[in-house]
């Protein structure tokens, strides 16, 4: 039977700021390994190749438009096929994003089991994982929609839970779904841990796309029909497929739990195919905030969670990560500190939910820091600010072998290019020469210009902005191989 992994990458990680930013979510982010949780998903289900059961097929990925060559490098590095990309012009949840998956899916083999997860999940035991798998395949196969309902091990109340309801005629673990139920306060989320009946909803699914896409017929014709009109006007675009953008942009907003997997709860009798839990004890762990990073680290002997260049000195139970700057804290606990080159946290454990209304405060205030970090990726390469004033910017630009930027001119900044590293291909109007290293040269204000690494090295060099605007968006583009018309 095939099974095709569906990963959800479209979540912006507002509660792990300052690590996370629009432009660069905790998904694309190394937080608690060396790859970030994005290749930790897609490598995930590497143990089931060869299992004669299973055909594994490569992942389809559905993310923001913004991030789509971070998320095809992410993969190539880890050797995962970047061909399933398919990008969504504007958030439209979860239940939304796994549609266009179904749909690209369903044109090849409709019966093919779709195993959706997030792209920010923590799983520790895959072999126990495995195992819950093979389940969710016998119960996909027979037309279930199954999620996966984590063991709990305390009172959250961060997360929705599901009631088990009776156990189900068959060789797995499986139980049918009685309800889901809200984020709890404390008193109710201790009561449903003592109570046995209730788990963590994980926001994990298993069934055909077929059984999918039946029930968004049955339940969400609106949300439905605004996908496949999206999907079917969609084109391919260097390697991703790009759905329409106005059409989705009408598209209904919401979860898969509330768009289908309540309503079948709800209406059992009605529904055409139905709603099992298979309880999952695998070391899961949704890495949402702050605290649930310090609660799976790997603490030292006074119960700290440190990363990078950090001094803890009676310190306990707390949090530290140093990504540019030494830290030291003195006499703390149960403390949050994360420092970028741009921006510092300081947080008490307890109020780690709080931590978007930073973000929420950053963006109405129409501040940098909520969207990129200093260091910015592009399809060519990298730029990094280093200084900045009323009329001047400098930066460090990086172009990678083989890459360039777009055909473009600025209308209100003039720019010194310096190389350090490397030869420049440029253009400047009609002009088209070298610059290598130790050479500089100047782009006036208005003039069209473009910047080429023809080399076998990365091309290095100090760009000195000057004028009355400075903004990323003074960019008016006339050619760009990435496909970019801003």
């Amino acid at each position: 039977m095939k099974l095709q992994p569906v990963i959800l990458s479209g979540g912006n990680g507002s509660r792990l700021w300052p690590l996370s930013r629009e432009m660069y979510p905790k998904q694309l982010i190394p937080l608690v390994s060396d790859q970030t949780m994005l290749q930790e998903t897609a490598a995930r289900l590497n143990g089931l190749n060869g299992n004669e059961q299973i055909e594994l097929l490569n992942p389809v990925v559905v993310c923001n438009e913004g991030h789509r060559f971070l998320v095809a490098e992410q993969l190539r590095q880890i050797g995962v096929p970047a061909d399933k990309i398919i990008l969504e012009p504007i958030g439209r949840n979860t239940a939304p994003a796994l549609t266009l998956a179904a749909l690209a899916v369903a044109a090849d083999d409709a019966d093919t089991v779709l195993l959706v997860m997030p792209a920010d999940h923590i799983i520790k035991n895959e072999t126990v994982f495995y195992d819950a798998i093979h389940d969710g395949m016998q119960l996909s196969i027979r037309g279930y929609l199954v999620t996966f309902g984590i063991k709990p091990d305390s009172a959250q109340t961060g997360y929705g839970y599901i009631r088990m309801g009776s156990v189900l005629d068959t060789d797995t673990s499986a139980q049918l779904i009685d309800r889901f139920v809200e984020k709890p306060d404390a008193d109710t989320a201790q009561a449903y841990v003592d109570s046995g009946d209730y788990l963590w909803n994980s926001g994990m699914f298993m069934m055909k796309a077929s059984s999918w896409l039946d029930e968004m017929q049955s339940l969400q014709i609106k949300m439905l029909t605004c996908c496949e009109d999206a999907f079917t006007r969609g084109e391919i675009d260097r390697g991703f497929y790009r759905v329409n953008a106005e059409v989705f942009s009408a598209c209904p907003s919401d979860s898969i739990d509330y768009a289908v997997m309540e309503k079948i709860t709800e209406q059992a009798d009605q529904a055409a195919h139905p709603a099992a839990v298979i309880p999952l004890d695998a070391g899961w762990s949704d890495v949402g905030v702050w605290s649930t990073l310090w609660e799976v680290g790997e603490k030292d002997e006074a119960g700290n969670v440190v990363k990078g260049d950090v001094y803890a000195i009676n310190t306990r139970n707390s949090l530290l990560i140093s990504d540019q700057r030494h830290i030291s804290s003195v006499g703390l606990e149960d403390v949050i500190v994360v420092e970028t080159a741009d921006a510092v946290l300081v947080a008490h454990k307890d109020h780690a939910q709080d931590v978007k209304l930073v973000v929420n405060r950053l963006k109405a205030e129409r501040r940098g820091e909520y969207l990129n970090h200093q260091l910015v990726y592009r399809p060519w390469g990298s730029y990094e600010c280093i200084d900045h004033g009323d009329r001047f910017q400098a930066k460090r630009i990086t172009v990678n072998p083989g890459a360039c930027l777009s055909l473009q001119l600025h209308h209100h900044r003039a720019e010194h290019w310096i190389v350090v590293t490397g030869t420049a291909h440029v253009t400047r109007g009609e002009e088209v020469f070298l610059v290598s290293e130790n050479e500089s040269t100047y782009i006036p204000l208005g003039v069209k210009h473009r910047l080429e690494n023809r080399g076998v090295i990365p091309l290095e060099m100090i760009e000195v902005q000057s004028g009355s605007y400075l903004g990323e968006d003074d960019i008016v583009r006339f050619e760009d191989i990435y496909g970019r018309d801003k």
